[in-house]
């Protein structure tokens, strides 16, 4: 049900990139992960409330891709069940 949709996954060495489309919950449309080997190089979304998209991808660079997941799993926006972090952790969970 709040499941995002892988819509891209390319491997070049060590570095991961893929997208996702989120799902109708939330406000951002679009999740776009950069990895190298399991370190997040980047994240952007497309959509959702700008400043707290910024923030949230700011704060993750450099993390390690298992941390980014269980501080970020289970974050709920207005009881909708998921939100734009919840989304990212389950973009990275299919990484």
């Amino acid at each position: 049900m709040f499941e995002v949709k892988q819509i891209s996954n390319e491997q070049e060495g060590s570095v991961r990139k893929a997208s996702f489309q989120t799902c109708d919950a939330v406000c951002s449309r679009q999740i776009d992960i950069e990895l190298d080997g399991d370190i997040v190089r980047s994240v952007k979304y497309t959509g959702g409330c700008h400043g707290n998209t910024q923030g949230l991808s700011a704060l993750v660079v450099g993390m390690k891709k298992a941390d980014v997941i269980a501080r970020l799993e289970g974050i709920n926006c207005k009881g909708r069940g998921t939100s734009c972090p919840d989304q990212l952790s389950r973009a990275l969970k299919m990484l």
